[in-house]
Protein backbone atom coordinates (compact mmCIF):
# COMPACT_ATOMS: atom_id res chain seq x y z
CA UNK A 1 0.00 0.00 0.00
CA UNK A 2 1.52 3.48 -0.70
CA UNK A 3 -0.62 5.45 0.81
CA UNK A 4 -4.02 6.06 3.14
CA UNK A 5 -5.96 7.02 -0.48
CA UNK A 6 -4.68 3.84 -2.35
CA UNK A 7 -7.12 1.82 0.18
CA UNK A 8 -10.34 0.82 -1.41
CA UNK A 9 -12.47 -1.12 0.54
CA UNK A 10 -15.57 -3.02 0.10
CA UNK A 11 -18.26 -2.93 2.70
CA UNK A 12 -21.24 -5.66 3.46
CA UNK A 13 -24.17 -5.07 5.93
CA UNK A 14 -26.14 -7.50 6.53
CA UNK A 15 -26.97 -7.31 10.26
CA UNK A 16 -31.25 -6.86 10.37
CA UNK A 17 -33.51 -6.18 7.36
CA UNK A 18 -31.43 -4.63 4.45
CA UNK A 19 -28.68 -5.76 2.51
CA UNK A 20 -26.01 -3.03 1.53
CA UNK A 21 -22.97 -3.26 0.16
CA UNK A 22 -20.38 -0.09 -1.06
CA UNK A 23 -16.85 0.74 -2.07
CA UNK A 24 -15.33 3.42 -0.30
CA UNK A 25 -12.04 5.08 -0.63
CA UNK A 26 -9.51 5.22 1.90
CA UNK A 27 -9.53 9.09 1.27
CA UNK A 28 -13.36 8.83 2.20
CA UNK A 29 -14.44 8.92 -1.32
CA UNK A 30 -17.89 6.59 -1.67
CA UNK A 31 -17.60 4.89 -5.33
CA UNK A 32 -20.48 3.25 -4.89
CA UNK A 33 -23.31 2.17 -2.53
CA UNK A 34 -26.29 0.35 -2.61
CA UNK A 35 -29.29 -1.42 0.00
CA UNK A 36 -32.34 -3.51 -1.21
CA UNK A 37 -34.70 -3.03 1.03
CA UNK A 38 -36.56 -5.86 2.86
CA UNK A 39 -39.81 -3.09 3.09
CA UNK A 40 -42.49 -6.03 1.27
CA UNK A 41 -41.51 -8.49 3.75
CA UNK A 42 -41.63 -6.01 6.71
CA UNK A 43 -45.24 -4.69 5.88
CA UNK A 44 -46.28 -8.68 4.71
CA UNK A 45 -44.80 -9.70 8.73
CA UNK A 46 -45.52 -6.59 10.57
CA UNK A 47 -41.50 -6.51 11.32
CA UNK A 48 -38.58 -8.48 11.15
CA UNK A 49 -39.17 -12.49 10.69
CA UNK A 50 -35.44 -13.77 11.18
CA UNK A 51 -35.96 -16.53 8.98
CA UNK A 52 -37.81 -14.84 6.01
CA UNK A 53 -35.04 -11.53 6.55
CA UNK A 54 -32.18 -14.24 6.01
CA UNK A 55 -33.81 -15.61 3.22
CA UNK A 56 -34.17 -12.58 1.72
CA UNK A 57 -30.62 -11.69 2.42
CA UNK A 58 -29.36 -14.90 0.29
CA UNK A 59 -30.95 -14.00 -2.57
CA UNK A 60 -30.44 -10.65 -2.68
CA UNK A 61 -26.28 -10.78 -1.70
CA UNK A 62 -24.88 -11.60 -4.90
CA UNK A 63 -26.77 -8.85 -6.84
CA UNK A 64 -25.67 -6.09 -4.03
CA UNK A 65 -22.50 -6.75 -4.11
CA UNK A 66 -22.14 -7.13 -8.01
CA UNK A 67 -23.78 -4.25 -8.37
CA UNK A 68 -21.49 -2.23 -5.55
CA UNK A 69 -18.72 -2.97 -7.48
CA UNK A 70 -19.87 -2.03 -10.60
CA UNK A 71 -20.80 1.40 -10.27
CA UNK A 72 -17.38 1.90 -8.19
CA UNK A 73 -16.23 0.21 -11.58
CA UNK A 74 -13.49 -2.13 -10.30
CA UNK A 75 -13.19 -6.02 -9.54
CA UNK A 76 -12.62 -7.74 -6.81
CA UNK A 77 -8.98 -7.88 -7.84
CA UNK A 78 -8.72 -4.06 -7.18
CA UNK A 79 -9.93 -4.25 -3.55
CA UNK A 80 -6.91 -3.94 -0.17
CA UNK A 81 -9.68 -5.41 1.62
CA UNK A 82 -13.58 -6.51 3.01
CA UNK A 83 -15.34 -5.13 5.98
CA UNK A 84 -18.18 -6.72 7.00
CA UNK A 85 -20.68 -6.42 9.86
CA UNK A 86 -20.83 -9.87 12.09
CA UNK A 87 -22.85 -8.22 15.25
CA UNK A 88 -24.58 -6.97 16.88
CA UNK A 89 -27.86 -8.45 14.75
CA UNK A 90 -30.07 -11.82 13.88
CA UNK A 91 -27.17 -14.34 13.59
CA UNK A 92 -29.45 -16.14 10.77
CA UNK A 93 -28.89 -12.94 8.35
CA UNK A 94 -25.23 -11.70 9.67
CA UNK A 95 -24.21 -14.98 8.53
CA UNK A 96 -24.86 -14.48 4.92
CA UNK A 97 -23.07 -11.15 4.92
CA UNK A 98 -20.04 -12.86 6.45
CA UNK A 99 -20.30 -15.85 4.20
CA UNK A 100 -20.11 -14.01 1.19
CA UNK A 101 -17.43 -11.07 2.71
CA UNK A 102 -15.25 -14.66 3.50
CA UNK A 103 -15.88 -15.63 0.13
CA UNK A 104 -14.51 -13.09 -1.73
CA UNK A 105 -11.61 -12.46 0.75
CA UNK A 106 -10.21 -16.24 0.23
CA UNK A 107 -10.85 -15.78 -3.76
CA UNK A 108 -9.01 -12.67 -4.15
CA UNK A 109 -6.42 -13.07 -1.02
CA UNK A 110 -7.85 -10.30 0.84
CA UNK A 111 -7.21 -9.27 4.49
CA UNK A 112 -10.71 -9.31 6.19
CA UNK A 113 -12.14 -6.71 9.12
CA UNK A 114 -15.14 -7.41 11.37
CA UNK A 115 -17.20 -4.48 12.01
CA UNK A 116 -19.42 -3.71 15.24
CA UNK A 117 -22.55 -2.36 13.52
CA UNK A 118 -22.89 0.54 16.47
CA UNK A 119 -19.48 1.62 15.92
CA UNK A 120 -19.94 1.66 12.28
CA UNK A 121 -23.23 4.16 13.18
CA UNK A 122 -20.63 6.30 15.53
CA UNK A 123 -17.90 6.84 13.53
CA UNK A 124 -19.11 7.11 9.73
CA UNK A 125 -19.93 10.74 11.35
CA UNK A 126 -16.04 11.01 10.88
CA UNK A 127 -16.17 10.38 6.63
CA UNK A 128 -18.68 13.43 6.80
CA UNK A 129 -17.32 15.79 9.14
CA UNK A 130 -13.47 15.68 8.64
CA UNK A 131 -12.85 17.96 11.82
CA UNK A 132 -14.74 15.01 14.15
CA UNK A 133 -12.06 14.37 16.80
CA UNK A 134 -12.04 12.10 19.18
CA UNK A 135 -13.22 11.77 21.75
CA UNK A 136 -16.98 13.12 21.25
CA UNK A 137 -20.19 11.47 22.36
CA UNK A 138 -22.66 9.34 20.50
CA UNK A 139 -26.38 8.63 20.36
CA UNK A 140 -27.20 6.03 18.62
CA UNK A 141 -31.14 5.21 17.74
CA UNK A 142 -32.87 3.13 15.57
CA UNK A 143 -35.15 -0.29 15.60
CA UNK A 144 -32.87 -2.08 17.95
CA UNK A 145 -31.02 0.33 19.53
CA UNK A 146 -30.95 3.31 21.95
CA UNK A 147 -27.48 3.93 22.98
CA UNK A 148 -25.37 7.09 24.17
CA UNK A 149 -21.89 6.62 24.19
CA UNK A 150 -18.30 8.56 24.98
CA UNK A 151 -16.50 7.73 21.90
CA UNK A 152 -12.59 7.90 23.76
CA UNK A 153 -11.13 6.40 20.75
CA UNK A 154 -11.81 3.59 18.03
CA UNK A 155 -12.89 0.93 19.47
CA UNK A 156 -12.85 2.52 23.20
CA UNK A 157 -15.88 3.54 24.39
CA UNK A 158 -17.80 3.64 27.74
CA UNK A 159 -21.21 3.39 27.76
CA UNK A 160 -23.60 5.74 29.50
CA UNK A 161 -27.06 4.62 28.98
CA UNK A 162 -28.81 2.51 26.69
CA UNK A 163 -32.09 1.11 26.74
CA UNK A 164 -33.95 -1.53 29.22
CA UNK A 165 -36.86 -2.61 27.02
CA UNK A 166 -38.20 -1.22 23.90
CA UNK A 167 -35.81 1.48 21.57
CA UNK A 168 -37.56 4.45 19.92
CA UNK A 169 -37.80 3.09 16.24
CA UNK A 170 -39.67 0.04 17.75
CA UNK A 171 -41.85 2.55 19.01
CA UNK A 172 -42.44 4.37 16.20
CA UNK A 173 -42.61 1.28 14.13
CA UNK A 174 -45.62 -0.27 16.59
CA UNK A 175 -47.48 3.52 16.78
CA UNK A 176 -47.75 3.61 12.80
CA UNK A 177 -49.14 -0.12 12.43
CA UNK A 178 -51.95 1.19 15.65
CA UNK A 179 -52.81 4.49 13.61
CA UNK A 180 -53.09 2.67 10.33
CA UNK A 181 -50.27 4.48 8.52
CA UNK A 182 -48.74 3.07 5.54
CA UNK A 183 -45.27 0.90 6.64
CA UNK A 184 -43.60 0.32 3.21
CA UNK A 185 -40.87 2.92 4.24
CA UNK A 186 -40.95 2.09 8.16
CA UNK A 187 -42.95 3.57 10.62
CA UNK A 188 -40.85 6.52 11.63
CA UNK A 189 -41.44 8.59 8.36
CA UNK A 190 -44.59 7.94 8.57
CA UNK A 191 -45.54 8.97 12.08
CA UNK A 192 -43.59 12.00 11.10
CA UNK A 193 -45.72 12.85 8.29
CA UNK A 194 -48.88 12.82 9.98
CA UNK A 195 -47.82 14.44 13.20
CA UNK A 196 -47.18 17.74 11.07
CA UNK A 197 -51.11 17.68 10.67
CA UNK A 198 -51.69 17.23 14.51
CA UNK A 199 -51.43 19.24 18.17
CA UNK A 200 -48.57 17.70 20.01
CA UNK A 201 -50.34 18.66 23.41
CA UNK A 202 -53.90 17.56 22.64
CA UNK A 203 -52.92 13.64 24.49
CA UNK A 204 -51.46 13.99 27.79
CA UNK A 205 -48.57 11.21 27.53
CA UNK A 206 -45.87 11.07 29.97
CA UNK A 207 -42.63 11.22 29.67
CA UNK A 208 -41.02 7.82 30.41
CA UNK A 209 -38.54 7.10 33.82
CA UNK A 210 -38.42 10.74 34.88
CA UNK A 211 -38.12 9.21 38.76
CA UNK A 212 -34.51 7.38 37.05
CA UNK A 213 -31.83 10.09 37.15
CA UNK A 214 -29.53 7.76 34.76
CA UNK A 215 -28.93 7.95 31.06
CA UNK A 216 -31.32 5.02 29.97
CA UNK A 217 -33.74 4.44 27.83
CA UNK A 218 -37.42 3.09 27.99
CA UNK A 219 -40.19 3.22 25.20
CA UNK A 220 -42.11 0.14 26.69
CA UNK A 221 -44.73 2.02 28.83
CA UNK A 222 -45.12 4.87 26.28
CA UNK A 223 -46.16 2.53 23.73
CA UNK A 224 -48.90 1.03 26.14
CA UNK A 225 -49.64 4.52 26.67
CA UNK A 226 -50.32 5.06 22.72
CA UNK A 227 -52.04 1.71 21.99
CA UNK A 228 -54.55 2.90 25.45
CA UNK A 229 -54.99 6.08 23.25
CA UNK A 230 -56.18 4.70 20.74
CA UNK A 231 -58.29 2.46 22.09
CA UNK A 232 -60.26 4.92 23.73
CA UNK A 233 -60.60 6.98 20.28
CA UNK A 234 -62.30 3.66 19.02
CA UNK A 235 -59.51 3.90 16.32
CA UNK A 236 -59.26 0.80 13.89
CA UNK A 237 -55.59 0.24 12.90
CA UNK A 238 -56.79 -2.12 10.33
CA UNK A 239 -58.41 0.28 8.48
CA UNK A 240 -55.89 2.74 6.57
CA UNK A 241 -55.76 6.22 7.67
CA UNK A 242 -56.24 6.82 3.59
CA UNK A 243 -59.28 5.82 3.47
CA UNK A 244 -61.22 6.99 7.53
CA UNK A 245 -63.09 10.55 7.56
CA UNK A 246 -61.15 13.45 8.26
CA UNK A 247 -62.47 13.44 11.85
CA UNK A 248 -60.63 10.31 12.35
CA UNK A 249 -57.92 11.50 10.72
CA UNK A 250 -57.58 14.16 12.78
CA UNK A 251 -57.72 12.28 16.17
CA UNK A 252 -54.63 9.89 14.75
CA UNK A 253 -53.17 13.01 13.66
CA UNK A 254 -52.99 14.11 17.38
CA UNK A 255 -52.02 10.96 18.83
CA UNK A 256 -48.92 10.82 16.27
CA UNK A 257 -48.07 14.46 17.43
CA UNK A 258 -48.28 13.66 20.99
CA UNK A 259 -46.58 10.59 20.91
CA UNK A 260 -43.43 12.09 18.30
CA UNK A 261 -43.25 14.89 21.18
CA UNK A 262 -43.29 12.70 24.26
CA UNK A 263 -40.57 9.86 22.42
CA UNK A 264 -38.21 13.00 21.14
CA UNK A 265 -38.84 14.64 24.83
CA UNK A 266 -37.05 11.67 26.33
CA UNK A 267 -34.11 11.80 23.99
CA UNK A 268 -33.74 15.63 25.18
CA UNK A 269 -33.44 14.50 28.87
CA UNK A 270 -31.08 11.99 28.38
CA UNK A 271 -29.03 13.50 26.00
CA UNK A 272 -28.75 16.57 28.51
CA UNK A 273 -27.68 14.14 31.35
CA UNK A 274 -25.62 12.64 28.85
CA UNK A 275 -23.24 15.58 28.43
CA UNK A 276 -23.24 16.36 31.71
CA UNK A 277 -21.52 12.91 32.15
CA UNK A 278 -19.56 13.07 29.36
CA UNK A 279 -17.88 16.44 29.94
CA UNK A 280 -16.84 14.70 33.55
CA UNK A 281 -15.01 12.17 31.88
CA UNK A 282 -13.44 13.92 28.90
CA UNK A 283 -13.54 17.59 29.33
CA UNK A 284 -12.27 17.78 25.73
CA UNK A 285 -15.36 16.69 23.95
CA UNK A 286 -16.93 19.49 21.39
CA UNK A 287 -19.22 17.60 19.24
CA UNK A 288 -22.69 14.88 19.74
CA UNK A 289 -23.04 12.44 17.05
CA UNK A 290 -26.45 11.28 16.30
CA UNK A 291 -26.53 8.06 13.84
CA UNK A 292 -28.93 5.77 13.18
CA UNK A 293 -32.61 5.31 11.42
CA UNK A 294 -34.30 7.90 13.49
CA UNK A 295 -31.62 10.27 13.37
CA UNK A 296 -32.97 10.75 9.87
CA UNK A 297 -36.34 12.51 11.57
CA UNK A 298 -36.25 16.19 11.33
CA UNK A 299 -38.05 16.93 14.40
CA UNK A 300 -35.29 14.86 16.63
CA UNK A 301 -32.27 16.96 14.77
CA UNK A 302 -33.94 20.17 15.14
CA UNK A 303 -34.66 19.29 19.56
CA UNK A 304 -31.56 17.60 19.40
CA UNK A 305 -29.74 20.27 17.90
CA UNK A 306 -31.26 22.97 20.41
CA UNK A 307 -29.64 20.90 23.64
CA UNK A 308 -26.16 20.89 21.98
CA UNK A 309 -26.36 24.45 21.48
CA UNK A 310 -27.31 25.32 24.72
CA UNK A 311 -24.24 23.18 26.23
CA UNK A 312 -22.26 24.51 23.46
CA UNK A 313 -21.06 21.39 21.60
CA UNK A 314 -21.93 20.96 17.60
CA UNK A 315 -24.59 18.21 16.43
CA UNK A 316 -23.20 15.93 13.73
CA UNK A 317 -25.60 14.04 11.67
CA UNK A 318 -25.15 11.77 8.72
CA UNK A 319 -27.17 12.59 5.85
CA UNK A 320 -30.05 10.25 5.99
CA UNK A 321 -28.85 7.43 3.74
CA UNK A 322 -26.08 6.89 6.10
CA UNK A 323 -28.24 6.97 9.11
CA UNK A 324 -30.45 3.64 7.90
CA UNK A 325 -27.92 0.33 7.57
CA UNK A 326 -25.89 1.20 5.00
CA UNK A 327 -22.18 -0.42 3.74
CA UNK A 328 -20.36 2.93 3.39
CA UNK A 329 -20.34 2.79 7.48
CA UNK A 330 -18.92 -0.77 7.50
CA UNK A 331 -16.36 0.43 4.66
CA UNK A 332 -15.19 3.38 6.20
CA UNK A 333 -15.20 1.85 9.59
CA UNK A 334 -12.65 -0.97 8.44
CA UNK A 335 -10.73 1.38 7.00
CA UNK A 336 -10.40 3.41 10.23
CA UNK A 337 -9.52 -0.20 11.82
CA UNK A 338 -7.04 -1.20 8.88
CA UNK A 339 -5.17 1.81 9.58
CA UNK A 340 -4.85 0.50 13.26
CA UNK A 341 -3.64 -2.78 12.19
CA UNK A 342 -7.02 -4.35 12.79
CA UNK A 343 -7.78 -6.89 10.66
CA UNK A 344 -7.56 -10.65 10.11
CA UNK A 345 -5.36 -12.53 6.99
CA UNK A 346 -7.11 -13.85 4.36
CA UNK A 347 -9.53 -16.87 5.26
CA UNK A 348 -8.44 -20.03 3.71
CA UNK A 349 -10.03 -20.85 0.75
CA UNK A 350 -12.94 -23.33 1.47
CA UNK A 351 -14.36 -23.10 4.84
CA UNK A 352 -14.94 -26.68 6.21
CA UNK A 353 -19.04 -27.81 6.15
CA UNK A 354 -19.10 -27.50 10.13
CA UNK A 355 -17.11 -24.16 10.18
CA UNK A 356 -17.87 -21.61 12.88
CA UNK A 357 -18.59 -18.51 11.58
CA UNK A 358 -17.56 -15.92 14.32
CA UNK A 359 -20.85 -14.04 14.84
CA UNK A 360 -21.55 -11.83 17.73
CA UNK A 361 -25.49 -10.88 17.52
CA UNK A 362 -25.11 -9.48 21.16
CA UNK A 363 -22.27 -7.53 21.58
CA UNK A 364 -21.76 -5.05 23.74
CA UNK A 365 -19.96 -1.57 22.22
CA UNK A 366 -18.61 0.01 25.24
CA UNK A 367 -17.84 -0.67 28.89
CA UNK A 368 -20.78 0.78 31.48
CA UNK A 369 -19.77 3.58 33.17
CA UNK A 370 -20.06 3.10 36.96
CA UNK A 371 -23.10 5.99 37.34
CA UNK A 372 -25.17 4.90 34.88
CA UNK A 373 -25.97 1.13 35.93
CA UNK A 374 -29.60 0.93 36.15
CA UNK A 375 -31.56 -1.37 38.59
CA UNK A 376 -34.16 -1.20 36.59
CA UNK A 377 -32.33 -3.13 33.42
CA UNK A 378 -33.16 -6.99 33.45
CA UNK A 379 -30.43 -7.40 30.38
CA UNK A 380 -30.03 -11.29 29.57
CA UNK A 381 -26.64 -11.40 30.44
CA UNK A 382 -26.16 -14.74 28.63
CA UNK A 383 -24.52 -15.45 25.34
CA UNK A 384 -23.54 -12.21 25.52
CA UNK A 385 -19.99 -11.55 23.92
CA UNK A 386 -17.25 -9.40 25.59
CA UNK A 387 -17.72 -6.08 24.42
CA UNK A 388 -15.76 -4.75 21.93
CA UNK A 389 -13.99 -1.96 24.06
CA UNK A 390 -12.59 -5.09 26.42
CA UNK A 391 -11.19 -7.32 23.10
CA UNK A 392 -9.54 -3.77 22.17
CA UNK A 393 -7.83 -2.96 25.55
CA UNK A 394 -6.66 -6.85 25.83
CA UNK A 395 -4.69 -6.48 22.20
CA UNK A 396 -3.62 -3.36 23.29
CA UNK A 397 -2.03 -4.56 26.25
CA UNK A 398 -0.63 -7.91 24.74
CA UNK A 399 1.11 -5.68 21.97
CA UNK A 400 2.62 -3.76 24.74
Amino acid sequence: MSSKDDLIVLGIETSCDDTAAAVVRGNGEILSQVVSSQADLLVQYGGVAPKMAEEAHSQAIDPVVREALDKANITESDLSAVAVTIGPGLSLCLRVGVQKARKIASCFNLPIIGVHHMEAHAVVARLIERELQFPFLALLISGGHNLLIVAHNLGQYTQLGTTIDDAIGEAFDKTAKWLGLDMSRSGGPAVEELALEGDAESVKFSTPMKQHKDCNFSYAGLKTQVRLAIESRNIDGKIPISSVSSQDRSSRADIAASFQRVAVLHLEERCERAIEWALKIEPSIKHLVVSGGVASNKTVRARLDQVVKKNNLQLVCPPPSLCTDNGVMVAWTGIENFHMGRYDPPPPVDDPEDFLYDLRPRWPLGEEYAEGRSEARSMRKARMHPSLTSIVQASVRQQS
